[in-house]
């Protein structure tokens, strides 16, 4: 099977001419070789780029990387010569196993103005800690998540996809710009939608996962996946020697997607103190197995003291941690999959210029996502559900009263629709088109 098309790729051709670092960050088997691969391949075909002056190496192999250790300069120039009237491309895959990376990528980077570095890794602490913090100025970051709904469904169904792209650009018009769109009378791809959503929602959107055609396969691979995880990122890049209390965390966070983080109960349940927790948990996070959404306040103090709620980058991989891959109709969890699989989506498409919240009240009242965005607030629900006219819970209308937003969105199953609440435009949408 090809590979498939990511939309990162028209990111990183956008700005390849200039002399700025790119760093790729993103879960491990998310495509990050396989889309410096490709870019390599748009260089030569589209930008003329001779071969031999791409280099593409990765720090796997430990070769290269004790090469570009003990000699970083010598080694770039053993592959460039002399030739400084020519421009070359460095593509440096997983290069977070490389000691002192920052450092020695900002000798290089000051050193040959000709050579562009491209390198990829799976680890955003091993990033930031070893490489961010001596590249400021000089690096452009860009992350490359599983695959999104989006790219899911131009695999599945180019006819789906044509729909698809016209109705997310009127969504998105909505949302950013407070443009208006009329409500479809009928839906004749709803179900059609439903039924590849829900794939994605079990299955998640892993590449190799995606393109495996049988369920055992797609098991097995997320298997490896999970097994790679806790073998290499954890142990080897992380020092990790304690492992169980780590599988014991996952399984229970897995159980709590959409929930709010209960320190003291994850603590008492792993057998380990507060601190270690939140180790564990920051660890979690910064190699892309699960994401902590922040509380929204106006209060930025009052901010810092909520518990997040948790969600997982990917539901085939919480899903495999449960070892449960039933359709959503029989499952007591759908719920809390959809919320967590809206997230997802509005996390692979975050820019810089909105943030991505939850709003809870002390009586509990609870909007599941705010997006922050220029000073907009754009409150987000997620009811899948069967839903025949336009409804919206009584903690919604709390927070249009309390903060009148311009705009709001249901992300719902299958039902469109449309409701004003004073000044508020609330659109009822299906999900799968956030």
């Amino acid at each position: 099977m090809k590979n498939f098309d990511r939309d990162l790729m028209t990111e990183l051709q956008k700005w390849i001419k200039r002399r700025e670092i790119y760093a790729i960050k993103g879960p491990r088997q998310s495509g990050k070789t396989t889309i410096l691969k490709m870019l390599k391949q748009w260089l030569i075909d589209e930008q003329r780029v001779k071969p031999e002056n791409i280099i593409f190496l990765t720090f796997e192999d430990r070769d290269n990387l004790e090469k570009f250790s003990s000699d970083p300069k010598g080694l770039v120039r053993s592959f460039i010569a002399e030739r400084e009237n020519e421009r070359f491309y460095f593509l440096i895959d997983e290069f977070q196993y490389l000691k002192d990376g920052g450092q020695k990528l900002k000798f290089l980077y000051d050193i040959f103005e000709n050579v562009k570095f491209i390198i990829t890794g799976s680890s955003s602490l091993e990033l930031k800690e070893n490489t961010g913090k001596f590249l400021v100025g000089r690096v452009f970051s860009f992350y490359l998540y599983q695959l999104s709904f989006e790219e899911f469904i131009k695999i599945r169904s180019s006819q789906l996809n044509n729909v698809y792209r016209e109705r997310k650009d009127y969504l998105g018009d909505f949302i950013f710009r407070g443009k208006e769109f009329s409500i479809p009378q009928k839906d004749v791809f709803g179900k059609d939608f439903e039924k590849v959503f829900e794939e994605y929602t079990i299955w998640g959107g892993y590449p190799e996962v995606v393109k495996a055609k049988e369920e055992e396969t797609k098991r097995i691979i997320l298997k490896n996946i999970y097994d790679t995880y806790i073998n290499r990122d954890i142990i080897e890049l992380l020092k990790i020697t304690d492992f169980s209390k780590l599988k014991t965390l996952l399984l229970l966070l897995a159980n709590r997607i959409g929930n709010l983080l209960n320190y003291n109960d994850l603590g008492l349940n792993t057998h380990t103190y507060f601190k270690e927790v939140k180790h564990y948990l920051s660890i979690l996070e910064e190699t892309f197995v699960i994401n902590l959404l922040k509380p929204f306040f106006t209060n930025k103090t009052t901010e810092l003291k909520k518990n997040p709620k948790i969600y997982f980058m990917d539901t085939g991989l919480r899903n495999y941690l449960l070892h449960n891959f039933n359709e959503l109709s029989i499952r007591p969890d759908k719920g809390a999959i959809v919320e967590n699989t809206a997230f997802t989506q509005l996390k692979i498409k975050q820019k810089d210029n909105y943030q991505i919240r939850y709003w809870r009240t002390l009586s509990k009242a609870e909007v599941d996502f705010i997006l922050q965005e220029n000073g907009t607030l754009i409150p987000i629900e997620v009811k899948y559900s069967e839903m025949k006219t336009p409804q919206i819970s009584r903690a919604f209308r709390n927070f249009l009263t309390q903060y009148k937003p311009k705009r709001a969105l249901i992300l719902t199953k299958n039902f469109w629709g449309k409701l004003k609440v004073d000044e508020t435009i609330i659109k009822f949408i299906p999900v799968w088109y956030l």
